[in-house]
């Protein structure tokens, strides 16, 4: 017989923060690369296998950071969000994601270097998926409802559109990160103009019988 479930408990989603607090607080002091889980358990004054209820690893920690990233984009908005343009609508999205990052962006960047280490190939699969989850929630949450050719085209787009801004704001150290949102309102009008064209010449082309 299978032993029964071990229920969570709202303790146990605060204890969960706190370790991903502590572990950035010390990674801001010495960098994510030294951060021990061990450290991190002292700091809080709770034991390894407490520790290890929680989170598998160090990377674990780094995942449930960006964890907090997507529920701050997908939290809820006003109704007029969606009467909104699509660019809008992505561009509140997307920035709702960096701008959650934002206080701790140096960690962040170190976090997403020991992810794609060469010598960390475990974490790449497990990247790329967390990466695709990100856009199919960033696609549903701005109602982009298309399917088939338009909806592999989106999420390419998409994919690619996020990589790059993430390229950018990892090197950005203007006020507000006004580099990145510059860049993010370029690239969006010019899938946003893209798209136009595309939809235009679609209507041009004769129809065959």
């Amino acid at each position: 017989m299978a032993a029964p479930k071990r229920q969570t408990t709202p303790r146990d989603g605060e204890l969960a923060a706190r370790i991903v607090d502590t572990a950035i607080a010390i990674a801001e002091e010495e960098g994510w690369d030294n951060v021990r889980l061990r450290r991190v358990a002292d700091a809080l004054g709770i034991t390894l296998a407490d520790l290890g209820r929680h989170f598998r690893d160090l990377d674990a920690v780094a995942d449930a950071w960006f964890g907090r990233a997507r529920a701050a984009m997908l939290a809820p908005l006003e109704p007029e969000f969606a009467a909104l343009p699509a660019r809008e609508r992505l561009k509140i999205l997307i920035w709702r994601w960096f701008d959650a990052l934002a206080p701790h962006r140096e960690v962040t960047v170190q976090m997403l270097r020991t992810k794609t280490w060469p010598y960390h190939p475990h974490h790449w699969a497990p990247m790329i998926f967390n990466l695709s989850r990100t856009i199919q929630w960033l696609r549903d949450a701005a109602g982009l409802d298309a399917g088939g050719r338009r909806r592999q085209l989106e999420e390419i787009g998409l994919t690619g559109l996020f990589l790059a801004t993430l390229a950018v704001w990892a090197r950005d150290d203007t006020l507000g990160q006004e580099r990145t949102r510059r860049f993010l309102d370029r690239r969006l009008a010019r899938a946003d103009m893209l798209m136009a064209l595309a939809r235009g010449r679609k209507r041009r082309e004769p129809q065959t019988d």
